[in-house]
């Protein structure tokens, strides 16, 4: 068995058992939950064409908790194929908006009705805690139902030309998409880009984090039982140098929808140029700040500051890692906000305990990077103000860190960490915040807490961010766009203009 340098995932080329089944005994949930770990291509589990495997860990120990199959090019070319022929079949142009609709209804039904298996399987995966997952199962049956709603109401317009001819517009779909999702919302993540593509007519090619692959294997069992044609949706698990790369070169994708690394995204978008310039939507990293100005209620904006940072363990692309508080209220801000960081670094533990409140990294390798960070923050100058350690040892817990005295050319300020590590920087006024907040390669969301509603929504348009949440932070709703500005992305997901970006215009002109 072959160990990659740098992972905690072992491939092997033995055979891989067809189903995995984990007995849960917790506080919160007791039941016996089974998984197909197979390939999910043409409405069949299946074995990858050349059998290699993936050992899943439990970030909560560390040790290993499943073996679930590891596709290759060879799996995405079939998984391509029984999408190509489920479009041109029995899907796309051939099924109705109404009765697409009715199939994801019915899938959002099933998912409902299954939410505390899923939930189970998710905080188990991703070390979040039950409470959290359950929030995660819930949020994804409201996109899945939004665009449930959506599937027979996509068309185009009728256009007055000249007298004797008119126009019309069709928003058609693109045929065969992929997608590859992220290790830190999986079970949102299927929701999120499987809905939206399959309202449209679209057929899939779904490759979720080989990190993360549990929540995913199990809705595929649920779309067969929706009744979705095979075909429709394929879920290939591996790695992204393999079945990632394989997704995004090849020719008879149409567009590839991308949750992820900038650098990622970089290489997904060079793929799209060097192989048939398949439309791309990216969302990708953030340094998201949050800016607090001195008239606000600091006890309940330092509550939202903390959810900011530290909710999913701080792995969450829109995580409010740069915190900018007005010079009057810092200190107190500061002496309320270490508080918090000390409290949920000694509720952390395990994820199906009532009283948890911060759970580990997803994996070896995200938290020596997070350490990382964290000892490039000291290196530099900055003060670790609390946190910077791992909690206990088993697992891969980070306790809630704060820097403070920072600069703006520091890593820790400039780059994405993806874990519980904030920055907390004093600033006078309103023009200045606006300066820092806006010095970043990123633009993907924003706080800005304040009582005086005109500055707010100043702020809110000066600053370059795809979202900006004013008085609250990390809110999502299904029918409300998301996505980046800068290198946070490109296109958007949720909303409407979630669609847009799963169908093509065609023009139609008409001589009368």
């Amino acid at each position: 068995m072959e160990t990659y340098k740098g992972s905690l995932f072992k491939v092997s080329s033995a055979k891989m058992p067809s189903t995995y089944s984990h007995k849960f005994d917790t506080p919160l949930f007791k039941g016996d939950v089974t998984i197909n770990t197979g390939l999910y291509i043409n409405g069949q589990w299946v074995d990858p064409v050349e059998p290699a495997t993936i050992e899943v860990i439990n970030p909560a120990t560390g040790r290993s908790t499943a073996v679930v199959s590891a596709g290759s090019s060879k799996d995405v070319d079939l998984a391509v194929a029984a999408a190509s022929k489920a479009y041109k079949t029995v899907w796309g142009l051939h099924t109705p908006g109404d009765k697409r609709g009715k199939l994801l209804s019915k899938l959002a039904d099933i998912i409902e009705a299954h939410t505390e298996e899923l939930s189970a399987l998710e905080a188990l995966n991703v070390g979040k805690t039950y409470r959290d997952a359950c929030d995660c199962v819930a949020f994804s049956v409201s996109i899945i139902r939004y665009y449930a709603g959506w599937a027979d109401k996509i068309h185009g317009d009728t256009l007055e030309t000249t007298e004797d001819k008119f126009a019309y517009t069709r928003h058609e779909p693109f045929g065969v998409v992929g997608q590859i999702a992220p290790w830190n919302y999986p079970i949102n993540m299927v929701a999120l880009k499987l809905a939206p593509a399959l309202a449209t007519g679209n057929a899939v090619v779904f490759k979720p984090s080989e990190v993360t692959p549990f929540t995913a294997l199990k809705v595929a069992e649920f779309i067969a039982e929706a009744g979705f044609p095979p075909g429709v949706v394929n879920i290939i698990n591996g790695y992204g140098n393999t079945v990632g790369q394989a997704i995004s070169e090849h020719p008879e994708i149409r567009k590839v929808a991308f949750t992820g690394s900038t650098l990622t995204g970089r290489k997904i978008l060079k793929a799209s140029a060097e192989s048939n310039l398949k439309v791309v939507t990216l969302e990708l990293g953030g340094k998201s700040p949050f800016i607090v100005f001195d008239d606000v209620d600091v006890d309940e904006v330092v509550q939202m500051a903390a959810t900011g940072i530290y909710h999913n363990m701080g792995q969450v692309c829109t995580a409010a890692s740069r915190i900018f508080v007005q010079e009057t209220i810092y200190d107190k801000f500061l002496h309320k906000m270490t508080e918090i960081a000390k409290k949920r670094g000694g509720a952390a533990g395990d994820p199906f305990h009532a009283n948890t409140q911060h759970g580990p990294q997803i994996s070896k390798v995200q938290f020596d990077r997070v350490m990382g960070y964290i000892q490039a923050g000291k290196e530099e100058g900055a003060t670790l103000h609390t946190g910077g350690n791992q909690i206990g040892t088993e697992g891969y817990f980070i306790h809630p860190t704060i820097f403070t005295n920072v600069k703006p050319e520091m890593k820790i300020v400039r780059e994405e960490i993806f874990g519980p590590v904030a920055v907390i920087i004093k600033f006078k006024d309103e023009a200045e915040v606006i300066e820092l907040a806006n010095n970043t390669t990123y633009g993907l969301a924003c706080s800005v807490l304040s009582q005086n509603i005109g500055r707010a929504h100043r702020v809110a348009h000066a600053i370059e961010a795809g979202t900006i949440w004013v008085n609250m932070t990390l809110g999502i709703n299904p029918g409300v766009p998301f996505g980046g500005y800068k290198m946070s992305g490109i296109g958007r997901e949720l909303g409407k203009y979630g669609l847009d970006t799963y169908t093509q215009v065609k023009a139609v002109h008409v001589r009368l």
